[in-house]
Parts: C-alpha cells; sequence; structure tokens
C-alpha cells in the first residue's frame, strides 16, 4: 500500500504533462521557423520579443485548451463508473488537442511559403472546398501531404498511448480539497488566458511588435492563428471598427469631400454614395468583357518592369489604353472581384462575395447592365460554387454562369478546372452568339491556370524554368492564352462592338518584411477595343475605378453606388486602398497611411526604387481619410446600403 501511494501522482498530472509536450512543440517549431526566417527575425530586431511574446501567447492557447479540463478533472475523476468515463474523455481531449497543434504547426512551414503568414483565416476558408485543395495538394506537394499524414498518424498513436499512461495511478484528492483545487484552476486559467489586467484580453496586436507582419506571426502559435481568425469571423459586420471610431455623418464627409464632387451629385439619402453619372462615350452602347487573370502580378508582366514572361500582353499593351501605376485592393480572388465588378472599397472582412448580407440586392455592374438591357454572364473553367461565386453572381445580376460542366472535349483539364485556352474557346463561342442578338452584353471571363499547381498543356510555350509546373512557367501560359482569345476576338463579329479589360484579381505570392508590401498589388490593367487610343496612363489608380471607367467608356450613364473614378475624365485620383489580412493601407501618392487593429494609424512614405516603406509623420486629415474610407465598406455592407434604387415595375 506504501508503495502504491509512492507511485501515485498528483490528479493533474496528464494536463500538467501534455502542457509540458505541447509547450515543447511550440517552442522548437517558433525556433525552426526562426532560423528559417533569420534574416527577417534580425532584422526586426525580433530574437527576444519574439520568444518572450510567443510564451505568453502559448500559455495563453494552453489555458483555454487544457483549463476547461483540468477543471472537469479535479471535479469529475473518482474511482466510480463517472470517473471511468471521465477518464475516457479526457484521454481523448489531450490526444485531440495536441494532435491540432503538432498539426496546425507542421502545416505552418507550406502556408508561410505561399502567404507569407502563419495559417490565419486563409486556412479555415480554403477548408469550406475539400475537393479543389486535396487536389491542388496531391498534385503539387505531394511530399508535403504524405509527411503530414505520416506525422499526423504517428501522432494520434503515440499521443493516445501516452495519454492511457499518464492517467494511470493518479492520486485522488479528498472532497475538501477539490473546491479549493477549483477555484485556483479557474483563476489561473482565466488570468492565463486573458493574459492582462487591461479591459481588453489579449489579441494578436497587443503582442506584435515588429513592421514586419511575418515576424508579428510568428510570435503566435498557428492553433491559436486559426482560432482567432474563426472567432473573429462572427463579427465581421463590424470588422472595420477596430481601426477605429468616426460618426457616421464624417465619415461620409469625409468620402464624399475626397472624390472632389459637389455635394449635389448625391442624389439620395436612402443610398450615401449614390450619384448620377454620365458616360463619356454616347453612342451605341457597346459590350463589355472583363477578362480577370488569376495572380498576374506587374512582377511577372515585361512592359511594367516585371519578368520577360508576357510577350503577348506586352504587344496588346501597344494597342490600347495601358495603367502603368494600378493597385489591387487585396490578395484574394474574390477581393478582386469584389473590386472589379461592384468597386467596392476592401475591408478586415471576406470579400462581400462570401458574405451573407451582400448575396442578394448588393449592387454589381451586372446588375446595373442587366436593367439597361444587357445579357450578363461569368464565364469560368472550374466549378461555380468556389469561393460562393454562384450564389453571389446569381442574386446580383448575372443570368448566365458557364463552368467546368459546360465544356464538352476540352483540351486540357487542371486542378481548378479547365486551360486557360479552353476558358476562352468558350468564350469565344459564347461572345459570338451573343453578337448575333439584339441586346448587348456584359461578361466577366476568369482564368486560373496561373494558380498552384500551375498545370498547363505541354508544347505551348518556350518554358522559362527547366521544371515545367512553376509560377512563371504558368505565367508564361496564361499570357499565352491571352494572346489566343484576342487572335479569335479580333476576327470575330463582336471584336467592333466590344470593350475589353485584361486586369489581375491580384499579385501571386504576396509578402515581405513591410506592414503591407505595396509592390506586390502592383497589377497590369489593359482596356482594348475599337476605337480605343493607344496610350501608357501613369496616375495612380485602384481597381475599384475600373467599373466606372468602363461603364464611361461603353456608353452606359446612370445612378449607381460605386465611389471610383470615371479614367476617361482628366480628374488625378492619386490613390489606392490595400487590404493585407487585418492590416490596411491608403497610398496618396507616394505618402502611406496603415491601420492596424486596436493601434494608432501610422505614416509611411513608399520608396518605390528599394519597395520599402519609410517611417514618415502623415498629417491627421490624412489619417482621418484613411479611415473613413476603411469604416466605408462595413458600414455600407452592414446596413445594406450598397445597392441601385428599387427597380420600377
Amino acid at each position: 500500500m506504501l508503495r502504491q501511494q509512492h507511485n501515485s501522482r498528483f490528479i493533474l498530472f496528464p494536463i500538467l504533462f501534455f502542457i509540458g509536450i505541447n509547450l515543447i512543440i511550440f517552442n522548437l517549431s517558433r525556433l525552426g521557423l526562426s532560423i528559417w526566417q533569420a534574416e527577417r527575425v534580425t532584422a526586426a530586431d525580433g530574437w527576444l520579443p519574439l520568444f518572450l511574446q510567443g510564451l505568453r501567447i502559448d500559455i495563453v492557447a494552453i489555458c483555454y485548451l487544457f483549463g476547461v479540463p483540468a477543471l472537469f478533472t479535479v471535479l469529475f475523476l473518482h474511482n466510480n463508473k463517472l470517473g471511468a468515463v471521465w477518464r475516457a474523455i479526457l484521454r481523448v481531449w489531450l490526444t485531440a488537442g495536441s494532435v491540432f497543434i503538432l498539426f496546425m504547426e507542421i502545416s505552418t512551414p507550406a502556408f508561410i511559403e505561399t502567404y507569407d503568414f502563419r495559417p490565419n483565416r486563409l486556412f479555415i476558408e480554403y477548408l469550406t472546398y475539400p475537393k479543389e485543395v486535396f487536389t491542388m495538394l496531391i498534385n503539387g506537394h505531394l511530399i508535403a501531404v504524405i509527411s503530414s499524414v505520416i506525422i499526423t498518424t504517428i501522432a494520434i498513436i503515440g499521443y493516445w498511448k501516452l495519454s492511457g499512461w499518464a492517467v494511470k495511478n493518479l492520486r485522488l484528492p479528498s472532497w475538501k480539497w477539490r473546491p479549493v483545487l477549483a477555484l485556483v484552476i479557474i483563476a489561473i486559467s482565466f488570468v492565463g488566458a486573458r493574459s492582462s489586467l487591461a479591459h481588453r484580453g489579449i489579441n494578436p496586436a497587443m503582442v506584435a511588435f515588429s513592421g514586419d507582419p511575418l515576424v508579428n506571426s510568428l510570435v503566435l502559435n498557428s492553433g491559436y492563428s486559426v482560432l482567432y481568425a474563426a472567432q473573429q469571423l462572427k463579427d465581421e459586420d463590424k470588422s472595420s471598427e477596430q481601426y477605429g471610431k468616426m460618426a457616421v455623418e464624417e465619415m461620409l464627409e469625409i468620402v464624399k469631400a475626397s472624390r472632389g464632387r459637389p455635394a449635389s451629385d448625391y442624389i439620395s439619402a436612402d443610398i450615401p454614395t449614390l450619384t448620377t453619372n454620365k458616360a463619356t462615350y454616347q453612342g451605341k452602347p457597346k459590350n463589355i468583357v472583363i477578362v480577370l487573370e488569376e495572380s498576374l502580378g506587374a512582377q511577372f508582366v515585361g512592359t511594367l518592369g516585371g519578368k520577360p514572361l508576357t510577350p503577348e500582353f506586352d504587344k496588346l499593351a501597344e494597342q490600347g489604353w495601358l495603367f502603368e501605376n494600378l493597385y489591387a485592393t487585396g490578395t484574394r480572388s474574390v477581393r478582386g472581384i469584389e473590386a472589379v465588378t461592384a468597386g467596392f472599397t476592401p475591408t478586415p472582412a471576406r470579400a462581400t462575395v462570401k458574405l451573407t448580407k451582400s448575396q442578394n440586392g448588393f449592387f454589381t455592374i451586372a446588375e446595373l447592365l442587366r436593367r439597361q438591357g444587357y445579357n450578363t454572364s461569368f464565364i469560368y473553367g472550374g466549378e461555380k460554387h468556389f469561393d460562393n461565386m454562384a450564389s453571389y453572381f446569381y442574386g446580383n445580376g448575372f443570368e448566365t454562369i458557364i463552368d467546368e460542366k459546360d465544356y464538352k472535349n476540352p483540351k486540357f483539364k487542371a486542378t481548378w478546372g479547365m486551360s486557360d485556352e479552353d476558358l476562352f474557346d468558350k468564350a469565344n463561342e459564347t461572345f459570338t452568339e451573343l453578337a448575333k442578338g439584339d441586346k448587348p452584353f456584359f461578361s466577366l471571363v476568369f482564368t486560373s491556370s496561373n494558380h498552384d499547381p500551375f498545370e498547363f498543356p505541354d508544347g505551348k510555350i518556350e518554358l522559362f524554368d527547366k521544371e515545367k509546373q512553376t509560377r512563371n512557367n504558368a505565367a508564361k501560359y496564361a499570357d499565352y492564352a491571352i494572346g489566343h482569345f484576342f487572335k479569335l476576338a479580333k476576327e470575330s463579329n463582336y471584336w467592333k462592338d466590344t470593350i475589353f479589360l485584361i486586369i489581375a484579381d491580384h499579385d501571386s505570392r504576396v509578402g515581405g518584411a513591410d506592414l503591407v508590401p505595396i509592390y506586390n498589388f502592383h497589377i497590369p490593367a489593359l482596356i482594348l477595343g475599337d476605337g480605343i487610343d493607344a496610350k501608357r496612363d501613369s496616375r495612380l489608380v485602384s481597381q475599384i475605378d475600373m467599373p466606372t471607367t468602363l461603364l464611361s467608356l461603353a456608353g452606359v450613364s446612370g445612378e449607381y453606388p460605386m465611389i471610383g473614378y470615371d479614367l476617361t475624365q482628366a480628374a488625378n485620383p492619386n490613390r489606392a486602398f490595400m487590404q493585407y489580412d487585418k492590416t490596411q493601407a491608403m497610398m496618396k501618392g507616394k505618402d502611406v497611411v496603415i491601420l492596424q487593429p486596436n493601434t494608432e494609424a501610422q505614416g509611411f512614405e513608399y520608396d518605390e526604387s528599394s519597395h520599402k516603406l519609410i517611417a514618415k509623420e502623415q498629417p491627421e486629415s490624412m489619417k482621418k481619410e484613411a479611415l473613413a474610407h476603411a469604416l466605408l465598406g462595413s458600414y455600407l455592407y452592414k446596413e445594406m446600403l450598397y445597392k441601385l434604387p428599387a427597380e420600377q415595375k
């Protein structure tokens, strides 16, 4: 009996043992990632704060994950049936929690390599499309997938056995001590999970210390990062309020004043940004085609100073209106869709393509054009349900959607759908038929070949990289397909009556040591068509200026709520808005204001030669302008005010 008591363990031994294991996992992972990114950690002078603040976050995660089982163990673990049931639940909890922690850490390097962050909200969003993501991983990252499966399987078995060993021979306290232990656990868990005596508990902004977003994300652990992002999803209606507060009247006044239009232009008390707009072109309304190019940043476009991967685009740039200084609003396709079809300003929430209140009655140029007698369509090579596109498009003015099920005998099918050539063949076929009718048409054509795992047909291009399936080669194939389409279009029955826009949804591999890597938001935009003069436009503009400009060029006047500029006019917007995870930038000329959650606005100057942000104090008026535009989208979405007036019956 004495031997048995001597060998027995404290009742919380299983919890403490697994806490120790997971703290080791957290710190080994953080150490490995930091050594991998040592140059950036050193540049941020971050070694000490990285590990001190990292330990703080790890304790928060541990308290959230193991505080409840610790409490229940003290209350429920007895030598009876209830105790046996809780012992089994505890084993499952310890195993599942620890496997989750390990899985998230081993998933982190691949995620950082792609997005330059620890796993965050994007990780959650991709989980809703298992087929596409699994196929992409198998085709492009097979070794990483196999390694992850093996490690995770070993971890499940190993942790299960360890938990079985850990819950044996526990010394059960008397009923007198259990309430005391319970109160101690509650106190420690509460203080540890909050990690702050301030009004608000800890959040990622409180442990950020660097101007490099990646280094700040290394402070976190990936499980905490993902679960925090999941928790934030429920607050998307008021997502921008984390940047600061401003009265609605002041916000709208600043936004309207920044456009340089008189107050009399705003014609509705119910729709705050609604204006009447007269098109520059006054002839018969033209067709509009937007070619939205997946991940084709300016860094891949030769005529914009990028790599020599776009000979076809470069030739077309000599024939149309090229925007040399245009910036994307975000880093996801749905953000690009939101900008070029709705002219909507970015927010820290998910793009409106995916949000509940924008699935019907939300403004898009498709709805405006449908009301003016246009045939409207979305043409895609993949599955229309991806990223919630079908729901958003059908609910907001797109009458027809063509997706992968509509292709007969395609030349090449890849993970994300049909090749860009197949897509453009289908688009040309569709437009040729539509041109035979008596209605003008609008279509959004969305490419997918320039997407990991970078699959495209053989023999189409001279490879830029020796290995075939690379980002550079995929970009070059995407350019080849652009050339293929415009050869068809110029010989078609719709060419003379159509305005075309080629524009990227975003750049690929956005990342860097600045709070917002502005260089990676630079994208190409080219307007082509019969009657479009060849010119290069150096004005600083945004994706949200494209839909207003297209309407003007196509001869479409009307009332709409977009705040983008009509670039056929002489005015110089000289501004762009960029959303980078939870951070937003407003750039005016070379001056930049950056907004971060629960942090004072910061001023910078963008050095175009080095692609770096240099600290520079900006006037309070510019900070207010940045905040007003950051708040605008969330306000209009939440109150459902980004819409057209009710359609007359």
